[in-house]
């Protein structure tokens, strides 16, 4: 999302390449640099202005140490404003009331469904009983859509297809939650193509009628600084707790997520981009100010894997790289577990220094699944042990998989320098220190 201000930023980080010191001529131009950037990417105007002054006056006010150069100590000052603009700190959700209710807003096409049953994902996987709730009692295909993430996540649904008071639905479910022991109710209410007063007026009756713990609006990061406007609109009525930027891998300048905190004055406490139930954040304003400074961002990579992987998997796998038995099977259930992960790009652009280097590189998803079709197109057999993979086999593999036989020998020759070197680093010692620095857990 942020590729290009991330490329303006560091453009403007190299006007003070090879200055011995910060000075009002060489910090004005750079400074210039950073407000264009911060506009081009959508950013309010009097909020770019308002950082880049701030920017200015501390820059000028310190004493550039003979350790570090100008540049970095700019980077260093416009990454610590970056994050008080997007909030300093990150505000988790609040989960509060037997059962807690969260009130979900936003306008149509935002995203607020999706993600509904992606938040009702996240706190089932933090060990709570969560229902969602159908209030969307306008768009046809809102109930049927929500039924069915209800059903990718395990999470039960409440719905009253033919009732049309979305306050008496919410009421409904509420006694429904309290018989069920259930201790989190996520209510997805209907959207708008604009903001107008029947929307406002049913929303502002829902949140009187239910008195939510945390009321979300959810807005689409895509449109911009349109989005702050809307977002504004909102508040004035609604008093939301927080905000929702959804949409986050789409090709957009980003503007809503740097300028939204400072003009609402509510916290960002998620973001989310994909179609898939796992791809929610909680939003982290210093994370994300490295990420668009291009410092990576290695905590939340981590964060990641602990979330996705199994823990007993990962000993399971641990032992057998560590006995060197590592076959195609334990190879198949990793490339799983990356997927869930996330989008691979957003994935390597965590990695300090990553995000300029892939820049311009087209980074597919589907880019396995010519590796999965061909260990899918293996047996039992010859996946435990691929030395039995002769002509003949590799030949029917190939035509059962929908790839050539150099792509099959690619994929083998490659597990097998894989393997090749877990042996060795075994045998040199290195290998526990190795395989426990790539385990998530850690053991």
């Amino acid at each position: 999302m942020f590729d290009s201000l991330s490329l303006k930023l560091d453009k403007a980080f190299q006007t003070l390449k090879g200055q011995g010191r910060i000075t009002e001529i060489n910090i004005a131009t750079t400074v210039k640099e950073i407000r264009k950037a911060l506009i081009d990417a959508d950013v309010n105007y009097k909020v770019a202005k308002e950082v880049t002054d701030e920017i200015r006056e501390k820059a000028l006010g310190q004493n550039v140490l003979t350790s570090i150069s100008p540049g970095q100590l700019l980077t260093k000052i416009t990454n610590d404003e970056l994050t008080l603009l997007m909030g300093g700190e990150s505000e988790d959700i609040k989960i509060e009331g037997n059962p807690a209710i969260i009130l979900i807003a936003g306008l149509q096409g935002s995203g607020k469904t999706t993600f509904s049953g992606k938040l009702a994902n996240y706190l089932k996987r933090q060990g709570r009983q969560v229902l969602l709730t159908a209030c969307d009692i306008y768009r046809p295909a809102a109930i049927d859509q929500l039924k069915i993430l209800g059903e990718q996540v395990g999470v039960e649904v409440y719905a009253e297809p033919e009732n049309k008071d979305a306050v008496k639905i919410a009421k409904a479910a509420l006694e429904h939650a309290k018989k069920n022991n259930h201790r989190v109710v996520i209510v997805d209410t209907a959207g708008r193509l604009a903001v107008d007063e029947e929307m406002m007026n049913e929303i502002a009756r829902l949140k009187e009628a239910l008195k939510p713990s945390e009321t979300l609006f959810v807005v689409d990061a895509m449109t911009g600084q349109d989005a702050v406007n809307t977002a504004k609109a909102f508040n004035e009525r609604l008093n939301f707790n927080g905000v929702v930027l959804t949409k986050m891998d789409g090709d957009t300048r980003g503007g809503a997520a740097l300028s939204i905190r400072r003009v609402v004055e509510k916290p960002i406490k998620f973001i989310s981009s994909g179609e898939k139930m796992e791809a929610i954040d909680r939003f982290y304003p210093d994370r994300m100010a490295s990420r668009i400074l291009g410092m990576g961002d290695v905590v939340s990579l981590v964060e990641k894997a602990q979330q996705t992987f199994d823990e007993e998997e990962a000993r399971r796998l641990n032992a057998k790289m560590r006995k060197n038995q590592f076959d195609f099977n334990d190879f198949l259930s990793q490339l799983d577990q990356i997927k869930k992960m996330g989008n691979m790009k957003d994935l390597l652009g965590m990695i300090p220094g990553m995000g300029k280097a892939i820049k311009d590189v087209d980074i597919d998803d589907n880019s396995f699944k010519p590796i999965e079709a061909i260990i899918r197109s293996m047996t039992l057999d010859e996946r435990q042990n691929p030395d039995k993979l002769n002509s003949s086999r590799k030949t029917r593999i190939a035509k059962g998989s929908g790839t050539t036989i150099q792509q099959v020998n690619q994929l083998l020759k490659q597990f097998e320098d894989m393997r090749k070197m877990m042996k060795t680093m075994n045998k040199m010692g290195g290998g526990k220190r190795a395989l426990n620095a790539l385990n998530p857990f850690g053991r």
